[in-house]
């Protein structure tokens, strides 16, 4: 895509700002800013893609929370790693700034027990009704579920599969990194230590999504909580419980990919460590 043609796309509406950055020979990234009425604030939208984009192929779409962080995720070195080979320049990589992070993700139309995620239906809305529409004229990706992606971090990996899992006419592919899948309805109970865990709840609750496949990821020092006595982390035994609801729904272990790191953390060292690999198995490399 030319810059020109870059330019001419621009809905003015929409987007308040836009910056483009040639970073290296393989590296453009693309920097917006955009208005949500719904969410009562502008947000800051990067978009990571080939300086070149290889018109043989049909163009896939990634999609971030947490964009502020890209920098830690080593984002740009990943990217332009990738990019070296032509074949592999069909890959544009979305990152969403975060705002009001505690209130904006989590469970569309379910806070927690302490009222947080309020605002995270909205958010939802915003990524499928303003967000995505704009892209796909912009750039021609997230065109189709099949080459579309959705993934985030710790809280952030809470919010990308909530919206994956109600949306699989946009997304099929969904990566959580150190997921906050202990996310619950109601305030921790030592007879039920367990219970009321949204994600859980939610996807136990619905119906069987055809095609869509799991990433997830945790860290053996993710934390050091074990609130059911078991001698297993929280993180741990959260993601693990998840993976028995979505199997137990239908999925097979092929569609259901668990990456537990000896010895990570939750932080972005350890998730840059596997975000690359993630990458490959979301969209294979040529």
């Amino acid at each position: 895509m030319s810059m020109a043609g870059f330019t001419s796309l621009i809905h003015k509406p929409f987007v308040k700002e836009k910056t483009t950055e040639k970073r290296n020979e393989v590296l453009v990234v693309h920097r917006f800013l955009v208005r949500s009425k719904r969410l009562k604030r502008k947000v800051k939208v990067d978009v990571f893609l080939p300086a070149e984009i290889d018109g043989t192929q049909a163009c896939s779409g990634l999609l971030l929370n947490d964009g502020q962080d890209m920098a830690q995720l080593k984002l740009e070195a990943t990217l332009t790693e990738r990019f070296q080979v032509p074949e592999n320049r069909n890959l544009i990589v979305v990152a969403v700034h975060a705002g009001d992070r505690l209130n904006e993700y989590g469970t569309a139309g379910i806070p927690d027990y302490a009222h947080r995620g309020w605002k995270a239906k909205s958010y939802s809305t915003f990524i499928i009704y303003q967000l995505l529409p704009f892209l796909r004229k912009q750039y021609d990706a997230f065109l189709s579920p099949e080459l579309s992606a959705f993934a985030g971090f710790s809280l952030g990996g809470l919010s990308a599969i909530d919206i994956a899992w109600r949306n699989p006419q946009c997304f099929l592919k969904v990566g959580v990194f150190s997921g906050s899948f202990w996310w619950r309805s109601s305030q921790p109970d030592d007879r039920y230590p367990d219970a009321d865990r949204i994600m859980h709840y939610v996807i136990g609750a619905g119906s069987f999504k055809p095609g869509m496949q799991f990433w997830l990821q945790t860290g053996t020092e993710d934390e050091e909580s074990d609130r059911n006595n078991n001698g297993v982390i929280d993180a741990i035994d959260d993601t693990l419980d998840l993976i028995h609801v979505l199997k137990a729904k239908g999925y097979r272990a092929e569609d259901v990919i668990y990456n537990e790191v000896a010895g990570g953390k939750h932080n972005f060292d350890t998730w840059s460590q596997v975000f690359p690999g993630f990458l490959d198995w979301c969209f294979p490399l040529e």
